[in-house]
C-alpha cells in the first residue's frame, strides 16, 4: 500500500512533490537541527562572557561544535530519536546528543553547561522561529520574487490587448489586459511587503522568565542583555 495514504495531512501525502523543499526547515529532523543550533551557539556565548568554568576553553574548538549542526543529517537524527525513546522528551535527548558529542570532541569537562540555565520552551521558542525566517528567506521570498517578475513581464507584453471586463459576472466596459495583470502585481506586491515585516521573536528566559538560576549561579552577570544579544545575532 502507498504509505503516504498513512499520512496524517495531504501536505506530506498528495501534495509532497510540491513541498518538499520544505522539509529542510519543517520537518522533525529540521526541528531536531534548528534545536541543535541553539543549544551550540548558547554553549559558545556563554564562552564567550566567559562564565569562570569556561574560561579554559579553546576557542578553536567552535568550528568542531558547529560542525554538529552543520553536519547534522537524518541519519544521525536517528540517534535522538533513540534517546528520546528511553527518556521520553526530546529537547532533553538533544542535550544528551551533545554531551556524547563533546565526550567525543575531548570537551567533557565543559558538557554541564549545555542547556545551562535553560529550559525547553527557550530551545523550541527560539529554534521554531528561526526556522520560520529562514523559510521565508529561502523558500517563500524567492518564489514571491519569480512570480511578480513573471507577472510584470506579461503586463509588458500584453499591456496593449484590449479584452472584455465585467462586473457582477456581467459583460461591462473594455479594459486592457496588461492593466488586468498588474492588478495581481499590485496585491502580491501588498502581501509580500507585509510578509516581510513580520517580526520574529524568541522566548529565552529560564523557566518563568527571571533567568533565576542564571542570576543565582552568576549574579554578576547582566543576563538580560545577554539574551537580547543572543537572541538578536
Amino acid at each position: 500500500m502507498d504509505d503516504t495514504l498513512m499520512h496524517i495531512s495531504p501536505i506530506d501525502g498528495r501534495y509532497k512533490d510540491k513541498v518538499k523543499e520544505l522539509e529542510q526547515y519543517f520537518s522533525e529532523y529540521a526541528l531536531f537541527k534548528y534545536r541543535l543550533y541553539v543549544e551550540i551557539e548558547y554553549f559558545i556565548s556563554l564562552t564567550e562572557i566567559p562564565l569562570p568554568q569556561l574560561a579554559q576553553f579553546d576557542h578553536n574548538k567552535r568550528s568542531d561544535l558547529r560542525s554538529i549542526y552543520k553536519k547534522f543529517t537524518p541519519v544521525e537524527c536517528r540517534r535522538i530519536k533513540e534517546i528520546e525513546r528511553t527518556i521520553n522528551h526530546d529537547v532533553k535527548a538533544v542535550e544528551y546528543y551533545i554531551k556524547e558529542a563533546f565526550d567525543k570532541l575531548g570537551l567533557e569537562q565543559y558538557k554541564e553547561f549545555i542547556h545551562f540555565g535553560l529550559t525547553s520552551q527557550d530551545i523550541n521558542n527560539t529554534a521554531v522561529p528561526i526556522s520560520f525566517k529562514d523559510a521565508l528567506l529561502d523558500v517563500y521570498a524567492p518564489i514571491f520574487e519569480d512570480i511578480i517578475g513573471t507577472l510584470s513581464d506579461l503586463a509588458g507584453s500584453w499591456g496593449h490587448i484590449p479584452m472584455l471586463a465585467r462586473t457582477h459576472g456581467q459583460p461591462a466596459s473594455p479594459t486592457m489586459l496588461g492593466k488586468e495583470i498588474r492588478v495581481f502585481i499590485e496585491r502580491l506586491n501588498q502581501q509580500r511587503n507585509l510578509l516581510n515585516a513580520v517580526p520574529f521573536c524568541a522566548k529565552f528566559g529560564g523557566a518563568t522568565g527571571n533567568f533565576n538560576a542564571h542570576f543565582v549561579a552568576y549574579p554578576d552577570v547582566d543576563w538580560i542583555m545577554f539574551a537580547d544579544q543572543f537572541v538578536s545575532n
